[in-house]
């Protein structure tokens, strides 16, 4: 049996741990556009989440509690039947939470998101239309339907669906 020197060995495991342990793959999943896109916009949801409840705590739940004559901390509210503790104070805190986050999402996101896709017309056009006899839908260009096989009218030459001359 030939002695071998552990320098040796230690390098030939390096070299075979490195073939086993491929990481290659996963980095390129990680450095991937969207699983970025996708953790910033976690990052950013949890910061708007503790910025909505920091409001509802820290300003409307006060708002509330006075028309209550209760100017201390809503949250702190509960009933007590039977030795249980009922604290309606965090649930009314938890719905105005979830209320505004919907407001603000909406208003913030969404209205925005769809005026921008109206003003570029970035939403598709429609693909098919109707026949009229058997009511079956059908591509645009169609001059005879598929089903019925009734002819059809072809389609307008300033319609973006007409082929050039």
């Amino acid at each position: 049996m030939t002695e071998r020197d552990p320098r040796d060995r230690i390098e030939e495991f390096a070299r075979s741990g490195a073939r086993r342990l491929d990481l290659t793959g996963f980095r390129d999943f990680i450095l991937r556009g969207n699983v970025i896109d996708l953790a910033i916009g976690i990052v950013i949801g949890t910061a708007f989440t503790a910025l909505v409840k920091s409001m509802v705590d820290d300003f409307l739940t006060p708002l509330v509690g006075i028309p209550l004559d209760r100017a201390q901390d809503f949250s702190d509210r509960y009933w007590t039947v039977g030795g249980s503790h009922f604290k309606y104070g965090d649930f009314v805190n938890s719905v105005i939470a979830f209320v505004l986050m919907g407001v603000a999402l909406y208003y913030l996101v969404v209205r925005p998101m769809n005026s921008l896709m109206d003003r570029f017309n970035l939403t598709k056009g429609a693909t098919t239309k109707v026949c009229p006899e058997c009511k079956s839908a059908i591509p645009l260009d169609a001059t005879r339907c598929a089903f019925c096989t009734v002819v059809l009218a072809p389609p307008p030459p300033d319609s973006e669906h007409a082929h050039p001359a």
